[in-house]
């Protein structure tokens, strides 16, 4: 068992209880000085660490490195000042060596003078560095925040454009949140390191005051015999502190203040600073002015100009040479040609057109958290559920809904959008629920008017709290992710036909090729051709069948195409095929279907029209009356719980179906030949020419 223990799990530990027992129990002078080596040894670690990070995040653990470092400080104050205020009669060495060659070297011969020096290194640590470093962190955190949602966006889209995989996804999604934790942790950080400061500010008065009352009353010292030593050993103490604490300030300065590029701090400087020679040009003739005018130090100025001058003319040179040398391609003894100082402009590509997403969705700032995984963006998951249900209904994979936020958008607006464009719009507002009025509820509710986006019945956004009351009334209450994902679902739906191309008809002979794969290869392309049976599959989905029967579709263009390759023929004898499964969809479990027939004498114009389609289509006003009446037989039958199915002839059927289903979405039109003979009808309404 111990051989496998891992002894680096015990450091944290023992880091803590080290710090709490110099907190607690009395230090000899000795083992003082070795844990004040090590703490401004530990200090310029961490500084060294920061200077050469590349990123924030390589020094994740900054955070709690500062919480340890501030404790480890706050700690040696309390040792020292235990041992300054109980040794300090004897001597400047009373607290060791450290401190008191700390204190010698700031304060001298005068203890004036040290005193003002250890309280501006405090204030420049407290005020400058330590301030302007929690406030760059507190900014970071703040914008790192308010980027996340579009930051995880991108990743979503290039996710779904197939741009990057999921194992990247889910790397970048980690490196988005790592960023945030990093920046807020290290914002609350910073006040550890300016609290650290002003207890030094407090410790050093208290050791001096202390000192002198422990030093006078109890050990009968002088004043000013007291006041020089406690005020040498309080310095002392307060300076091998600050030093650590400084450069902990520093190092916290750096790492926040780094924008992430492949470079460390020294490449950044030296190739953003020191990299053009005109700069150093004009401050080498700057710095040469200022030498020549009198009274100036002109030794200091002109020499500085002097380097400056002398530092620009060899980056000068450095630069011809790297443009006259030969490219590495050359071969030996090739003459130098001059490098192009600029990029070479790319040629235009195929790689410049963009490819249309054929369904897109466009969402507002405030709709983003209903698509954001990190989230748990219910949106997404209802996308996911509708693509699979319509796929088991349909017959077919719809193609994947692209999201991507637009700020042109309004905050709670989305946009749906097939092949580039708009074909449905509306509002949600996440956190409310729409409560919907199906025509039949009591009541008013607050809220804000509105009208549902999908099917345009009233509606009324309301608050959560008011959704039990919503549903007493008789409103149909959803939340904001239902009304998008609903909206999504009928525009899929209701354009099934256009969704179907040639690679989704591709797509799905493949999987079928999987059961019946002879039959594939029999027909398809050899007798069938791919695009002739997209036609006739469109014509299915745009009259509301589904497809999933594709083994007697095939089968029954096998046996017709050699007759007849017109589109219309050939769907109307697949519609023969499919009769029991148009009206088992139309009338599930019915033996008895209740239609809507043609008034005979309509029927026999209708057929007269059908015959000459050469000479146009129908008289306006006969047009006009049928729509009419139409639209009141699929409102009485709607009304009495029935789908409004017509019941027409053969020839008649592609026609009326066309002319009836943009104006009458609902009404179902089938040929007498599509019913099975195990069905009869029963007539519950007639379709007539009045006057």
């Amino acid at each position: 068992m111990w051989r496998n223990f891992n002894l680096t799990r015990l450091a944290g530990p023992a880091l803590v209880l080290m710090v709490l027992g110099m907190m607690i129990l009395p230090l000899p002078a000795p083992a003082l000085d070795f844990f004040f080596t090590f703490n401004i040894a530990i200090s310029i670690i961490v500084l060294m660490v920061g200077l050469y990070t590349r990123e924030p995040l390589e020094f994740s653990s900054f955070p709690t490195v500062l919480l340890f470092t501030t404790l480890l400080r706050l700690s040696l104050n309390v040792a020292s000042t235990k041992l300054v205020l109980t040794e300090g009669h004897t001597g400047a060495g009373a607290a060791g060596q450290v401190i008191e060659s700390f204190g010698h070297v700031l304060i001298g011969d005068n203890l004036t003078v040290g005193i003002i020096a250890f309280v501006i290194l405090t204030i420049i640590n407290f005020v400058v560095i330590t301030k302007g470093a929690g406030r760059i962190a507190e900014v970071s955190a703040r914008f790192t925040l308010d980027a996340m949602p579009g930051k995880q966006m991108a990743i979503d889209a290039d996710l779904n454009a197939g741009l990057i995989g999921e194992e990247d996804a889910r790397k970048r999604r980690a490196t988005i949140a790592q960023e945030a934790d990093f920046f807020g942790s290290m914002d609350g950080a910073s006040k550890f390191v300016r609290g650290d400061a002003v207890a030094g500010i407090m410790v050093m008065l208290i050791n001096i005051v202390g000192g002198l009352i422990v030093g006078m009353v109890q050990h009968d010292l002088a004043f000013a015999e007291a006041g020089k030593t406690y005020t040498l050993l309080t310095i002392g103490d307060g300076l091998v502190a600050q030093i650590p604490g400084l450069i902990i300030s520093v190092a916290a300065g750096v790492v926040v203040s780094r924008v992430g590029t492949e470079e460390d701090l020294s490449e950044q400087l030296l190739g953003q600073m020191f990299s053009k020679p005109q700069v150093l040009y004009v401050t080498a003739a700057v710095m040469a002015v200022l030498g020549l005018i009198p009274g100036m130090p002109h030794v200091a100025f002109l020499l500085m100009a002097a380097m400056a001058s002398g530092l620009a003319w060899w980056l000068d040179d450095v630069e011809k040479k790297r443009k006259l040398a030969p490219p590495p391609s050359a071969a030996p003894g090739t003459p130098g040609v001059p490098a192009p100082t600029e990029q070479p402009l790319q040629e235009v590509s195929w790689a410049d057109v963009q490819p249309v997403d054929p369904v897109g969705l466009e969402v507002g700032y405030r709709i983003i958290p209903l698509v954001d995984r990190n989230q748990d963006g219910e949106l997404l998951r209802r996308i996911r559920g509708i693509r699979k249900k319509l796929a088991q209904e349909l017959g077919f994979l719809m193609p994947a809904v692209h999201i991507r936020d637009n700020l042109e958008l309004k905050p709670n607006q989305y946009r749906i959008q097939l092949k580039g464009v708009d074909v449905g719009m509306g509002e949600a507002f996440v956190g409310q629920w729409l409560a919907i009025n199906p025509g039949n509820a009591s009541g008013q509710l607050p809220g804000m008017q509105t009208t549902d986006p999908t099917f345009g019945l009233p509606a009324v956004w309301i608050d959560a709290n008011l959704r039990d009351n919503a549903q007493s009334l008789g409103f149909t209450v959803v939340d904001a992710s239902t009304v998008v994902g609903t909206h999504i679902s009928n525009v899929l739906q209701s354009h099934a036909s256009e969704l179907l191309g040639r690679e989704e008809v591709q797509q799905l002979l493949d999987h079928f090729a999987k059961e019946a794969p002879k039959l594939i290869e029999d027909l398809v392309p050899k007798i069938i051709p791919v695009g002739t049976l997209q036609k006739v599959l469109q014509n299915l989905l745009e009259e509301g069948m589904h497809i999933r029967d594709l083994r007697t579709i095939l089968e029954t263009l096998g046996e017709q195409i050699l007759r007849t390759q017109d589109v219309d023929e050939l769907t109307a004898t697949v519609r023969i095929a499919l009769g029991r499964a148009i009206i088992h969809q139309l009338f599930p479990g019915e033996d008895e279907l209740p239609v809507v027939a043609l008034e005979p004498q309509l029927e026999n114009i209708l057929m007269s029209a059908a015959a000459g389609k050469s000479q146009g289509g129908l008289e306006p006003g006969l047009a006009e009356r049928l729509l009419k009446q139409a639209s009141q037989l699929a409102e009485q039958m709607e009304a009495q719980g029935l789908n409004t199915v017509l019941i027409t002839p053969g020839q008649l059927r592609p026609m009326l179906s066309r002319f009836l289903r943009r104006s009458i979405p609902n009404l179902r039109v089938i040929a007498h030949t599509e019913i099975p003979d195990s069905k009869t009808i029963r007539i519950v309404g007639v379709l007539g020419a009045a006057g």
